[in-house]
């Protein structure tokens, strides 16, 4: 049965953007293999961590949320687990709330998109 998930993960703030980027497309690329449909990929940016982790006090925070079978979140978790880019992360399986939540947060924001495009037009 496909579950809708978020993973959050915090990238070492030493990367460049490029690593970055190759960072966020492997995890892409796993989930995709496994048959994962991404629905959102969402760059937060470099953000002060609560307290240092590895002697780092800032990370690149990104968010994919995705719909997937729950037996490829052991396969991801331990890609990220490994990876010595990766210095967080988080999984969520979200429930009915959270998913209406999220939808009702994008179509906002899409609304708000295209209202600024009628104001510059």
């Amino acid at each position: 049965m496909l579950r809708q998930y978020e993973t959050v993960f915090i990238m070492t703030p030493v990367l460049s953007e490029d690593q970055m980027k190759e960072t966020v497309k492997k995890y892409q690329d796993i989930l995709k293999e496994k048959g994962a449909e991404i629905i959102l990929n969402d760059n937060w940016g470099l953000r002060k961590l609560a307290y240092p982790i590895q002697k780092k006090s800032n990370g690149f925070y990104h968010l994919i949320e995705y719909k997937a079978e729950g037996e490829i979140i052991s396969g991801l978790e331990l890609a990220l687990k490994r990876d010595e880019r990766i210095i967080r992360f988080l999984t969520v399986a979200m429930d009915k709330h959270a998913i209406a939540y999220n939808e009702k947060k994008r179509r906002k924001a899409e609304q708000e998109k295209e209202k600024e495009k009628e104001v510059k037009n």
